[in-house]
C-alpha cells in the first residue's frame, strides 16, 4: 500500500480551498462594497445632487491614491517584503477606514456640519491637477461627494491592495496544482457581490418608504467588517502552512528596485498589463453607470404597492434563488460523476431563467443587471480548468475582446430601439449583459495565471502591483469620462434642470448612454488588437501563455 505524507497544508485540497474561500469571501465583500451606490445613481441625483460629472468624479477617485500616489507600488513591495498575512489584515483595515469614512458622507447629518461648509468652501481647485483635468475634486462639485471622495480613495487603496494579495495567496496555495481553477473560482464567487448590491443597495436605500441612500453604504460598511475578520482567519492559516516546513514567509527575501528591470523590460507583461487595463475600463466603470443606462433605455412600470413583487421578501427570494444558481453551477464544475453534472447544470439553468423571470416582474433596473455575474459564476472556472489542462490563455482573451465590442454596440444602438417595449427590451437587456458576464470571465480564467509565467517567483507581488497600478489608469479615468460624456451630450437635461421644466428625478433617468458606450466599445477594439500582438508575441518568444499549466 502506497501512503503519502502531506508536508503542507497546501498539499491538502480541503485545507487550500479553505484558504481561497477565506480570500475569495473577503474579495465578495470588497466588491459589493466598490459598487454600492452604482444602482442607486438616480437617488444620488435627486437626493444629494451629484449630477453624472459628480458621480462619475467620485467613482473615480477611488482609485485616485494608487494612480497618482503610486500607493499600489508601494503595496506591491510590502506584499514582497511583509508577505501575504500582514498585507491581508492591513489591506481590510484599510477598507474598513474608508468605506466609514465614504458613509459618513452620504448621511443627514453630514449635511447639518461644520465640515460640510468647509467642504463646499475649500478643494474647488487643486494646483497642476485642477489645469490638467485629473484632480478628484472640482468647484462645484458637491460637498458629501468630495468627502466620500476621500473616502473612496483610502477605500480604493485597501480593495486594491487586497487584490493583488488575494492574487499572491492563491499562487502561494495553488502553485503547481489547479492555479487557474482557483483563480477563476475565486473572481466568480467574488463577482457575486456585483449582483448582491444590486439586489440589496436600493432595498436598503428605499426602506420603509423613506429614502435614505446611507443606509445601503452602512450594510456594505457591515460586511467589511466580517471581511476584515476573514483575513484574520486566513493569517493564522497561512502561519501553519509556513510553520509546517519551518520555512519564512516571502519577507525574507528583500525587494530592490533592480527587481523591476525584469518585469519593465518584458514585452509580454507590458501587453498583458495593457489587456488588463482596457479589459477591466470597459467593465468597471459601465457597471457604476450600467442600471442608470437601463434605467434611460427600457421602459418600466411602477409595481403595485402592496403586492408581493413590490416587498421586500421578494428580494430575499430573488437572492436565495441567485445562491441556486451559483451552487448548481460550482457543483457542475467540480463533480465527477455525469449524472450529478447534469442535474447541477440543471438545476442552475431552470435557477437562472426563474431568476430572470423575478427581476423582469419587479420592473426595477438593478434587478435586471444583476444578472451580470451569474453566467460568468458557472463559466470562469471551467474556463480556468480548461487553462489548467489545455492551455489557450492567449485565445481566450481574443474571444473576449469581440464578445466585449458587441456587447456594448448592442447596448448603444440596439437596446433603444427597445424603449416602449414591455417585454423585448428586457430580454435583450438581459442576453447582452449576461454575454458581457461572460465575456468578463475570459480575464481572471486565462490573464491572471499568466503573470507567474512572465516574471520570477519573488516578484510576482510587484508584477501584480504593476499590472494593477496600470489597471487603475483606466478605472480612474473612464469613471469620470463617462460622466463628462454623458452630460456633454445630454446639454438639454442640464437646461431643463436650470429652467426648472424637469425634476430631478426625471432627469436622473433621461440620459442619452450612446457616446460613453461608442466609447467603452472602442476600448474592446483595442484589447482586440493586442490579444492578436500577444498570440504573435508568445509564439515568438515561447511565453508559454498558450501552454497549460498543469503538465
Amino acid at each position: 500500500m502506497n501512503q503519502t505524507i502531506q508536508k503542507r497544508l497546501s498539499d491538502s485540497p480541503a485545507w487550500r480551498w479553505t484558504a481561497l474561500l477565506l480570500l475569495a469571501a473577503a474579495m465578495f465583500f470588497g466588491y459589493i462594497f466598490m459598487d454600492i451606490l452604482s444602482p442607486i445613481k438616480d437617488l444620488m441625483q435627486s437626493t444629494r445632487g451629484w449630477d453624472s460629472t459628480a458621480f462619475g468624479t467620485m467613482q473615480g477617485s477611488e482609485t485616485f491614491l494608487n494612480v497618482f500616489v503610486f500607493f499600489l507600488i508601494f503595496a506591491g513591495i510590502i506584499l514582497d517584503k511583509l508577505g501575504v498575512r500582514f498585507t491581508a489584515i492591513l489591506s481590510g483595515a484599510v477598507m474598513l477606514v474608508g468605506a466609514i469614512i465614504n458613509w459618513y458622507a452620504v448621511t443627514e447629518a453630514f449635511e447639518a456640519t461644520s465640515l460640510k461648509v468647509w467642504f463646499d468652501n475649500n478643494l474647488n481647485y487643486i494646483p497642476v491637477l485642477s489645469e490638467l483635468e485629473v484632480a478628484p475634486f472640482y468647484e462645484g462639485m458637491p460637498a458629501s461627494a468630495k468627502f466620500s471622495a476621500i473616502g473612496f480613495m483610502i477605500f480604493g487603496c485597501g480593495v486594491e491592495m487586497a487584490g493583488i494579495t488575494v492574487s499572491r495567496g492563491i499562487v502561494k496555495w495553488f502553485k503547481g496544482k489547479e492555479m487557474a481553477l482557483a483563480m477563476g473560482s475565486e473572481m466568480a464567487l467574488a463577482r457575486l457581490g456585483v449582483a448582491t448590491c444590486m439586489i440589496f443597495s436600493p432595498v436598503f436605500a428605499k426602506m420603509g418608504g423613506d429614502i435614505d441612500v446611507s443606509r445601503s453604504v452602512a450594510f456594505g460598511v457591515v460586511l467589511l467588517v466580517i471581511a476584515l475578520i476573514m483575513f484574520i482567519v486566513y493569517f493564522f492559516m497561512d502561519r501553519k502552512l509556513d510553520s509546517q516546513t519551518g520555512e519564512a514567509e516571502e519577507k525574507d527575501d528583500p525587494f530592490k528596485i533592480s527587481d523591476l528591470k525584469q518585469i519593465l523590460t518584458s514585452s509580454g507583461f507590458w501587453i498583458v498589463a495593457l489587456l488588463c487595463v482596457l479589459y477591466y475600463s470597459a467593465i468597471f466603470p459601465f457597471q457604476k453607470y450600467a442600471v442608470n443606462m437601463l434605467q434611460c433605455n427600457l421602459s418600466f412600470t411602477e409595481v403595485e404597492p402592496g403586492s408581493f413583487w413590490a416587498g421586500t421578501t421578494v428580494t430575499l427570494v430573488q437572492y436565495f434563488i441567485m445562491l441556486i444558481v451559483a451552487a448548481g453551477a460550482f457543483l457542475f464544475n467540480f463533480a465527477k460523476s455525469k449524472s450529478t453534472k447534469t442535474i447541477s447544470l440543471t438545476v442552475a439553468i431552470v435557477a437562472l431563467v426563474t431568476f430572470c423571470y423575478m427581476g423582469y416582474m419587479r420592473q426595477s433596473a438593478e434587478t435586471v443587471f444583476a444578472v451580470f455575474p451569474l453566467l460568468a459564476v458557472g463559466i470562469t472556472p471551467i474556463l480556468g480548468n480548461y487553462v489548467d489542462h489545455k492551455g489557450k490563455a492567449a485565445s481566450m482573451l481574443v474571444i473576449g475582446s469581440l464578445l466585449l465590442i458587441a456587447c456594448h454596440l448592442t447596448f448603444a444602438f440596439i437596446l433603444p430601439q427597445f424603449k416602449g417595449s414591455d417585454i423585448g427590451g428586457v430580454i435583450v437587456a438581459y442576453l447582452t449583459i449576461l454575454v458581457l458576464g461572460a465575456s468578463f470571465s475570459l480575464v481572471p480564467a486565462s490573464l491572471w495565471p499568466s503573470v507567474p509565467k512572465l516574471v520570477d517567483a519573488k516578484i510576482i507581488g510587484s508584477a501584480y502591483a504593476l499590472i494593477f497600478w496600470i489597471q487603475n489608469i483606466g478605472l480612474w479615468l473612464f469613471p469620470m469620462l463617462i460622466g463628462k460624456v454623458l452630460d456633454a451630450t445630454n446639454p438639454q437635461i442640464t437646461e431643463a434642470l436650470a429652467n426648472n421644466t424637469i425634476t430631478a428625478e426625471q432627469a436622473a433617468t433621461s440620459y442619452d448612454y450612446t457616446w460613453p458606450l461608442v466609447m467603452l466599445a472602442s476600448l474592446g477594439v483595442a484589447a482586440l488588437i493586442l490579444g492578436f500582438i500577444l498570440k504573435i508575441v508568445d509564439k515568438k518568444k515561447g511565453l508559454g501563455l498558450e501552454d497549460a499549466n498543469i503538465k
